[in-house]
């Protein structure tokens, strides 16, 4: 994680790896068996940074853009079928005192998204600071 002035191309290899490659792979391999079923839910979750890019962490902030806009463009394109694609964002990381960010609350709001299918792409955790 560098700041924006010290990030080089090489720096974004492996956020980019993790959070765009990653969750294509993932959903290549699943999506042919949720489309057989007519149904499924692929969940993102991300840190603040995939809504608003911090200056001091390059790397989370580019490869979380790009997760969030392929998540919006398959949770446009599959919701006609029943599948549900959403994006959780938790701001300020997990824990902390929080108790909307601690473990077992994160975990119900995770099942809260599959379960609800509401149409909505993304929800916060909370609200974003100021």
């Amino acid at each position: 994680m560098k700041p924006v002035l010290e990030t080089s191309a090489e720096d974004l290899v492996g956020p980019i790896e993790m959070s765009v490659y990653g969750p294509v792979n993932a959903v290549r391999q699943v999506l042919p068996g949720m489309r057989e079923l007519g149904r499924g839910t692929i969940l993102l979750i991300n840190g603040g940074s995939a809504v608003r890019p911090g200056p001091k962490v390059t790397g989370t902030s580019v490869a979380f853009a790009g997760e969030s806009a392929y998540g919006q463009l398959l949770h446009d394109a599959l919701a006609p079928e029943g599948i549900h694609v959403a994006q959780l964002i938790i701001p300020r990381g997990i824990g902390g005192g929080e108790p909307s960010h601690e473990p077992a609350a994160l975990a119900d709001r995770i099942w809260e998204l599959h379960a609800r299918h509401d149409g909505d792409f993304r929800t916060f955790v909370e609200p974003m600071d100021a």
